[in-house]
């Protein structure tokens, strides 16, 4: 984790907790101490607060009843939920990507996926995660919708905590960046629709794999 410099310390710090919560720098269940991200950020404890309680209001951490705050546990109802979510509003922002992708912008895409495969044949997972978002933002900040992207940073909030036990899986490694060659092929021939169907089959494909990883309500 980067310190913070001194720029409107509460928004940065709330970003930067948002962030690891999206790139799985945090784990489901995880409780977060604030004197110790304050240290890790390098700045007073005033910001982390009002930033975990920013976080803890959008339903992106919880507050337990004796005020500890926790990375959410997902049930499997709520993490189907998000998963259809996922597929109807990523899908729609690589559709519309494919319409407005320049040739700078594909080319950042194809070294990515490329960067991607070579993480898998290292065996470097977290090298691979990092890839992974950096690719599928890249693709839905062209669709030229911040509303959207914002909704979409929103959702990997909430799942990201469980994408790091994707590369726990033997099944899935192998055929993780499948779906990942589907979506640049699509992007590369401008085919909406086939973007859409390659960015739905991924989201699916590893939703299946951590649906076996998640707690009960209980």
């Amino acid at each position: 984790m980067l310190k913070l410099e001194h720029q409107t310390l509460n928004d940065r710090a709330y970003g930067a907790l948002k962030q690891e919560l999206i790139s799985g720098g945090f784990s489901p269940g995880q409780s977060l101490v604030i004197r110790k991200l304050a240290e890790t950020f390098g700045i007073s404890t005033t910001p982390i607060r009002e930033a975990l309680q920013r976080l803890v209001a959008e339903r992106l951490l919880e507050m337990r009843n004796n005020r500890s705050i926790i990375v959410p546990l997902l049930s499997a109802p709520a993490f189907e939920e998000l998963t259809r979510i996922r597929i109807a509003v990523e899908g729609l922002a690589g559709e519309m990507a494919a319409s407005r992708i320049g040739e700078s912008g594909l080319v950042d895409i194809q070294v990515t996926l490329a960067g991607m495969q070579r993480a898998i044949e290292a065996d470097d997972a977290r090298a691979y995660l990092s890839l992974n978002e950096a690719f599928h933002f890249a693709i839905y900040q062209q669709a030229g919708a911040p509303i959207l992207l914002n909704m979409i940073r929103d959702l990997w909030g909430r799942v990201g905590p469980y994408l790091k036990l994707l590369m726990q899986a033997d099944r899935y490694i192998p055929r993780s960046n499948d779906a990942h060659r589907k979506i640049v092929a699509a992007l590369e021939e401008g085919d909406g629709s086939a973007v859409r169907a390659s960015i739905e089959q991924d989201i699916a494909a590893a939703a299946a794999v951590l649906s076996q990883n998640l707690r009960s309500p209980d």
